[in-house]
Parts: structure tokens; sequence; C-alpha cells
């Protein structure tokens, strides 16, 4: 053995301890394990022992620094740093120049009011252990939205946009909607604005749209003028879905076209296509229209363009199908390349208005996902 071996101590290999038993593992450890191994949480939810000790932190006061004054000679013991943390506007209040201490030393005084003192209390304590009782902001939930906005806490006010969001009623909504517009709560206003635009008539009859009438007339007059104007955007969308609705079934008229000449359909076809008795139920739900709208066109004395509704309506059709056609060489349809050639004739007005239709029954069809008309070229 050599002297370096003889001088080095040795060293053997020992197990690994054991793991600690389940009492000894700690509330916050568990929290930290079970955020390990969740994906879809990504933090960790504060104990309700801690949230305890902050409202019992809150209530007894304990070393507060803060003196906060509310209506009707109302105190509430608070401390500068949770204010100053939770606010920016508290640290600006409290801060060495802009505040005076007075009192007891270090004791510094804020006045907070127009607002219920209950209302400041319930405020404060949210302050410090975020949060609040369910009936204390059915109470004070509009004070609480002012409170909030006025002293910048963010997610004081949104809880407050949420719960007033879920309260809203025809008697209530008024309120909230003018209150929402000052306290700059975009999210709520909106939902106001479209909750009344939605029951107008019994909001009118009640006393908080009269005094909004009286103190805001130039908002009741907005508030009119988006309902007229949503009416009008509304029958826009109307007529734009029914007019989309017309180009899509002209389309289909068309593709039913090809399918009659081209393979026939019931009881009608091409020439020189034997009908089967027994074929398939069609898809195409235009055939049965166009079935007779062919057959009276087959067999009218009247068929000039201008002699039968009827007849000026196949032309119409054939017409239409021409302009769609991607081939006309090959086409069964009729007349489909005396169209094309027709076409050469007319004047710039009626091509345009064509050229028009067209490109909105092939726009409608194409938006939906579906292929532009091409079966007549098969």
């Amino acid at each position: 053995m050599s002297k370096k071996d003889e001088e080095s101590p040795r060293v053997s290999a020992s197990p690994n301890p054991p793991p600690l038993p389940v009492a000894f593992i700690s509330s916050r450890q568990e929290s930290t394990f079970a955020a390990r191994k969740s994906t879809v949480r990504k933090y960790c939810c504060t104990p309700t022992a801690t949230k305890n000790t902050w409202d019992c932190l809150f209530d007894e006061g304990y070393r507060a620094d803060v003196s906060i004054n509310t209506d009707n000679g109302g105190v509430f013991y608070a401390h500068a740093s949770i204010l100053g943390v939770n606010s920016a506007v508290f640290k600006s209040m409290l801060s060495l120049k802009q505040s005076r201490a007075h009192g007891r030393c270090g004791q510094r005084s804020i006045s907070i009011n127009g607002v219920p003192p209950e209302a400041v209390q319930v405020f404060i304590r949210f302050l410090y252990s975020s949060r609040y009782e369910e009936e204390k902001m059915k109470e004070h939930g509009l004070s609480l939205l002012v409170l909030s906005h006025a002293y910048a806490v963010t997610h004081l006010k949104r809880e407050c946009e949420w719960q007033m969001e879920q309260r809203l009623t025809t008697e209530n909504v008024v309120d909230i909607f003018q209150l929402a517009l000052l306290c700059d709560a975009s999210r709520l206003s909106l939902v106001c604005h479209r909750f009344m635009m939605k029951n107008l008539k019994p909001i009118s009859a009640t006393e908080g749209w009269k005094a909004m009438k009286q103190s805001h007339p130039v908002l009741e007059k907005q508030m009119l003028k988006s309902i007229i104007d949503e009416d009008i955007r509304e029958k826009e969308r109307v007529r734009k879905k029914n007019e989309r609705k017309m180009y899509m079934q002209l389309y289909e008229a068309m593709e039913a076209l090809v399918h009659i000449c081209k393979d026939g359909c019931r009881t009608i076809g091409p020439h020189d296509k034997v009908l089967k008795e027994d074929q398939e139920p069609c898809h195409y739900a235009a055939c049965k229209g166009l079935e007779s709208l062919i057959r009276h066109f087959a067999g009218c004395k009247l068929r000039v363009p201008g002699g039968c509704i009827h007849c000026k309506r196949m032309w119409q059709v054939l017409e239409l199908h021409s302009r769609l056609c991607a081939n006309s060489d090959v086409c069964k349809v009729p007349l489909c390349r005396s169209f094309k050639q027709k076409r050469r004739k007319q004047n710039k007005k009626d091509e345009m208005k064509w050229s028009i239709l067209v490109r909105k029954i092939v726009r409608s069809k194409s938006i939906s996902g579906a292929p532009f008309f091409s079966s007549e070229s098969t």
C-alpha cells in the first residue's frame, strides 16, 4: 500500500436516508409538491391560516402606524407598508414628503370620505387578505368599485366589476352604467349598455332612467342613438344574410341544372340517357322546381323571353349558367354556347349587372369552403 493511500481516510458508501414521516411534512411542502406535480395550475394558493393572520393583523391593529378617518367620526388603524404595497395612491399619500405626522410618534392620518365607513373597512381589509364577505359585497359593491378605482387597486376593481355584472337588474343597471363610465370600467359599462339595449322599455320607466334624463341628458341621447344605430346594423346583417342565402340557392340551382342535363333526375334528363325507375333519391333540393320549370318551358307556346313569366325565368337560369360555365364546348346544358356568343352584343350596363351577380354567387359559395362552379365542364 502506498503512503498516499495510508494517509487518505477511508470513506464508505452510506445508504440514502429514509423519507420523512408524513406528519413532519409541512403544509407549505405539500403545496410545493402538488404544484410540481400539477401541469395545469401554475400558482400556489395562500393557505387559509395565512389569510386569517392578515385579517387578525387588521382587526387588532397591532403596531399600526396609520389612522384612517371616515364619515361620522369613524377611525380605522392600518399599516403604511401594506397600504403602500397594494396601492400606488396610498404610497404617494403616505410618503414622508406629503404626509404630516401627528398624535403619537410615527402616526400618520388619511381621510376617506363620501362612502359608508363599513365600505372603507371592507376595502382596507381586502388590502390585507384579498378577502371579503359576500353580503358585504352585495351591500357596498358600488362603493368598493369607487374606492378601488380611486386608489388604483386593480384586482379589487376587477372583482367588483364581475360582481356587478352578475347582479344587473332593470332597477340598478342605469346607476351601475353611469358609475362604470366614471370609474373607467370599460367591460362593465359595455355589459350594462348591452343589457339596457335588450331591456330598454322597462328600464326607461325606472327612476334611475328618469334621474339620468334630468342630470345627464347628453348621456340619454347617446344611449338612444346607439340603440338606433344598433337597430340599423341588425337590419343590415339580416339583409346581407338573406342576400347570401339567395346567392347560395342560385348556386345550388346551377348545380342541379347541370345534374339534370348530364345525368338526369327523376323523370327528366338528356334525350340519349335511359332513366332508371329505381334510381337513388336526388340530393339536390332545387331539382324538383327546375324539373317543373323545364317541362313548362318545353311545352309553352309563348316561349319568347317577354311572353311568359315562367319562360322568362328559365331564360334567366340558362343565361346565368352560361356565365358560370367553365367550358361551353363540352357542356350539355342547352343554349350554353349561344348565350356566351350573345354576350358580345349586350350593352355595358346589362353586362355589369350580370358580372356583379356572378361574382357574388361564386364568392358566397367560395367563402363557405366549397369549390368554384365547375361541374358543368365534366
